[in-house]
């Protein structure tokens, strides 16, 4: 017997069902240059200070002195080091060690933190959501619990907490699609939610190298009782280029407890059985890579690159204001959302844009019933392959 929970899921993945309209559109026409401002892969190199650590930490596998095996499966600890000394302790968020565990990319966590919770936990999502949130959880069984929360421009593109209760809540911000942010007071009342109600909060936070403003928390551990209640999951992959390195961090503070069968539990306990039972750890090359990242020219080299994205994001959104688009996001995230116009659906907007523009977008409606009437651009394309794609928008006769 098989896991039936797997045939509930839609035929294809968004994004693969994408390639195959690109694959069969450059097919028809092999003369046209396609742009992408779809999947949000990115396209500048890594930063030359994790590549040199890379060198040197493949030399060191060419020795039998400094040659390593298996690491431990929850990380090095010269890279959870400096993970907390960079990334949380200047926003005054202390962190224990054995709470940071390296990952290979946000996306593994966010789809194996699952196997923490019940079949019939209840789960709470915003709507337009990540799709790897809800396929993970229709495969962990909890397809049928699942509680859609709009984000539409109707409430500002901010979710609002429930009135009923709600086991697990995912959170993503700088918001992929989006691009949206939420400030402290907001994200006070989902820690305070989950607090009251006993719920956990998943706070993926894969986009906040991306902030811009002042304002805008890096972390939910910067609200207070965040500790108590939310998992926050990490990804280098937008940070420093590390799509195809893969990895990132998961944090599972102490302080966050579950009550079974009259008793508590610890969650960090749990993820960290998990992952000595289900992971073998991320390499120690990758690790090492990683690490370089918080050296002064790694620190460097990633701002600069992340400069370079979100200059493609202001030229976009500004030109698409230009031409009367309703163009959101783009400002602390490297994603835009794009109204589609005429009140055209989300697929036929992006088949417009493909046949008649060789421009590649995501289509809002993939990411939930909300985000119809919308398709969401990346700012992680190149330079002039971004101008070139506004000057065809400029040009058409819609």
């Amino acid at each position: 017997m098989i896991n039936e929970n797997f045939l509930q899921l839609s035929d294809s993945y968004l994004f693969s069902a994408i390639a195959k309209k690109v694959r069969d559109y450059k097919a028809a026409h092999p003369e046209r240059r396609v742009i992408s401002l779809g999947i949000g892969d990115v396209t500048q190199p890594l930063p030359q200070a994790c590549i040199e650590a890379m060198h040197r930490a493949v030399d060191e596998m060419g020795c039998a002195e400094t040659f390593r095996g298996y690491g431990p499966e929850q990380g090095y600890d010269f890279l959870r080091e400096a993970i907390i000394r960079h990334d949380f302790a200047p926003r005054g968020v202390a962190l224990d060690m054995d709470e940071v565990f390296i990952s290979d990319g946000a996306k593994s966590d966010c789809g194996n933190i699952g196997d923490l919770f019940r079949a019939d936990c209840t789960v709470g999502m915003t709507d337009p959501v990540y799709p790897v949130y809800v396929d993970s959880n229709v495969m962990g069984g909890r397809g049928a619990n699942i509680t859609y929360l709009p984000v539409t421009a109707a409430n500002g593109f901010v979710p609002q907490v429930p009135e009923h209760h709600i086991d697990i809540i995912y959170l993503c911000y700088p918001n992929n699609p989006t691009g949206m942010v939420i400030g402290r007071e907001e994200l006070q009342k989902w820690v305070d939610y989950a607090r009251r109600e006993h719920s956990v909060i998943l706070y993926d936070a894969a986009y906040e190298a991306y902030i811009r403003h002042a304002d805008i928390p890096h972390t939910i551990y910067e609200i207070p009782g965040a500790k108590e209640c939310a998992i926050e999951l990490r990804s280098f992959s937008k940070t420093a280029g590390f799509t195809g390195i893969r990895c990132g961090c998961t944090i599972v503070p102490k302080a966050l407890k579950a009550s079974v069968g009259g008793r508590e539990v610890g969650l960090n306990q749990l993820w960290n059985r998990r992952q000595c039972t289900k992971f073998n750890g991320t390499s120690y090359v990758t690790q090492r890579a990683a690490e370089a990242i918080y050296t002064p020219e790694g620190q460097e080299q990633v701002r600069r690159t992340i400069d370079y994205y979100m200059g493609n994001a202001d030229r976009m959104r500004s030109r698409l204001a230009a031409l009367g688009y309703e163009a959101r996001g783009g400002e602390d995230a490297p994603y835009i959302w794009l109204r589609c116009p005429e009140d055209m659906g989300s697929w036929a907007f992006f088949d417009r844009l493909l046949n008649e523009l060789s421009l590649v977008t995501t289509p809002g409606v993939g990411f939930g019933p909300s985000g119809e009437g919308f398709v969401r651009l990346t700012a992680f394309g190149r330079r002039e392959d971004c101008d070139e794609a506004m000057k065809r928008m400029e040009q058409w006769n819609l």
